[in-house]
């Protein structure tokens, strides 16, 4: 049987092209009902963990999916007991802990943990530090209670320009600085590597950037909270929308600044309008939130602004799925079109586990991209050195 995409050769009982992807059941020319990274789910998901964390959504995603909801969890019933250090401590910190340890798992820094993790997370927490202090002490607002000074009758055209466009284009450019550096590296210029170098930047700058603003009440100590659901609707927008914003739109950029096949695109015309789209979601998020700001009642003002954070990000997930489908479709014909040679090692799918085809970018059984798997852990060759009656085994 042959391919009508890219003409490659497959046996007859194939549902789908191990070289490009394509559906050969059903007739879906686009293979939008079944994601690259995961066919059981159509593209146009709302599915966070194949989202976001595309090399493991195969092998565990309940894993992942659980952790991220007992942290949000967790980071709710102490806002709700009164415990707001705790909660905002556990609202900073739960998403980016659970991102670098699918990060460990999957080992996507390829052996070299420590200049990931300085350049995609320490290098961004540093930057959110710096640039957070500095734009706080010029407003005239204290900046811990924004989000809660409800009901305010003048309108500030500094407090406004600062709020809502210079802080979210600056952070916007802060957050792009690591992960582009990672991208650029030969061992790390994948399509995936630069979206997941993205992502945990985003959550790493709104990790910090929420200690910062919020520090009176994390050292404030146990106190009572007049509405438990403002506060808990407080910490789910700081928590985790906010950072999952940040994330899906600086990874969208860095995914885009990564490109398709072998090497990275660089500063092309697609990474200008993900860089686009991460700064105008941005602005939207900053704006909705600051004018959401002004309704007389406070309680309102924080669940409209949930509800706002959450509509921008269900579409920004929307838009990582799209980019993430698309580069794996055409890295697949391009990766066909340049016919890589490939040693004697046998894949197997990281889906359904069954052995893939020689060249093979996508499973024939289940049509997952064979790339979402977790990278190899490399060691060093052992090369046999004879010496004067002896033999030793020493590191290539």
């Amino acid at each position: 049987m042959e391919c009508p995409r890219c003409r490659a050769q497959m046996p007859e009982v194939a549902h789908y092209c191990h070289s490009c992807g394509q559906d050969m059941v059903a007739s879906d020319p686009g293979r939008r009902k079944h994601f690259a990274v995961k066919p059981d789910e159509p593209v146009a998901s709302f599915a966070l963990v194949s989202s976001i964390m595309p090399r493991g959504a195969a092998q565990r995603p309940q894993t992942y999916r659980l952790a991220l909801i007992v942290a949000l969890a967790a980071a709710l019933l102490t806002a709700i007991a009164g415990a707001l250090p705790i909660a905002v401590l556990l609202a900073a910190f739960a998403i980016p802990i659970v991102y670098i340890v699918y990060i460990y798992d999957v080992n996507l820094w390829d052996d070299s943990p420590i200049p990931v993790t300085a350049m995609a997370f320490a290098l961004t927490g540093a930057l959110a530090i710096g640039f957070t202090l500095l734009w706080t002490n010029l407003r005239s607002a204290s900046p811990v209670t924004f989000g809660l000074e409800s009901g305010s009758s003048s309108f500030d055209v500094t407090d406004f320009l600062l709020l809502c466009l210079l802080v979210p284009v600056v952070g916007e450019i802060l957050r792009q600085i690591g992960p582009l550096f990672l991208a650029s590296r030969p061992k790390f210029d994948d399509l995936m590597d630069g979206l997941t170098f993205g992502v945990i930047s985003g959550v790493a700058y709104a990790c910090f950037d929420t200690i910062v603003k919020h520090w009176d009440l994390i050292t404030g100590g146990f106190q009572g909270v007049d509405s438990a659901a403002t506060w808990a609707a407080l910490i789910f927008l700081e928590g985790f929308i906010k950072p999952l914003l940040m994330g899906t739109a600086t990874g969208i950029a860095c995914a885009e600044f990564s490109g398709l096949g072998e090497g990275y695109d660089g500063f092309s015309g697609r990474y200008f309008r993900g860089f686009g789209e991460a700064v105008l979601v941005n602005i939207a998020y900053q704006l909705g939130v600051y004018l959401l700001n002004m309704l007389p009642f406070g309680s309102l003002s924080v669940l409209l602004s949930v509800v706002w954070g959450a509509i921008l990000l269900g579409i920004m997930i929307l838009r990582v799925r799209n980019v993430l489908h698309t580069g794996l479709m055409e890295a697949a014909m391009e990766h066909h079109a340049r016919e890589v040679e490939t040693d004697d090692i046998i894949e197997y799918c990281p889906q359904c586990e069954m052995p893939v085809l020689e060249h093979g970018s996508f499973c024939n059984a289940c049509g997952a991209a064979v790339r979402t798997g977790a990278k190899p852990h490399h060691h060093k060759a052992q090369t046999k050195v004879t010496t004067a009656g002896t033999d030793e085994e020493v590191g290539a």
